[in-house]
């Protein structure tokens, strides 16, 4: 949801009851009105097609600390994961769109191979980037 008309939009103190039936408590301290119906929209989505899977769950909880009296049995540092050979890269930079295929021995971007995923993100911005970082992988 890109775009947020603001003549459909209920008032602050609706979005904060939704919140408060959603998740039992108050929305935190400065957290802004655009993202109170960004989380409305969300929870109106789970409730229409379900949440997200126990496997993305799961793996998104290896990157948050556990709340304080919980237990949990997972407790091995978060996995990076590589994209495998194959697999598009694409990343738009200032209004261009770019795209890396990941190869064996390197990556090819424009039919050029290159050895790192950062060589290829300096080619594209001009900077030192890490790669990984630049295409979110």
């Amino acid at each position: 949801m890109a775009n947020v008309s603001t003549e459909c939009q209920p008032s602050r103190p609706d979005l904060v009851d939704v919140w408060i039936k959603a998740y039992g408590g108050p929305p935190p301290k400065g957290l802004s009105t655009r993202l109170l119906v960004y989380a409305c929209h969300y929870n109106g989505q789970v409730k229409e097609y379900g949440g997200l899977k126990k496997s993305t769950l799961r793996q998104l909880g290896r990157y948050v600390p556990a709340s304080p009296g919980t237990t949990t049995t997972d407790t091995r540092p978060p996995v990076a994961l590589k994209p495998s050979t194959g697999s598009r890269l694409v990343r738009e930079w200032r209004g261009k769109t770019h795209m890396v295929d990941i190869e064996e021995n390197g990556f090819v971007y424009q039919g050029k191979s290159y050895r790192s995923l950062s060589a290829v993100a300096r080619t594209i911005t001009g900077a030192r980037w890490s790669g990984p970082r630049f295409f979110g992988v």
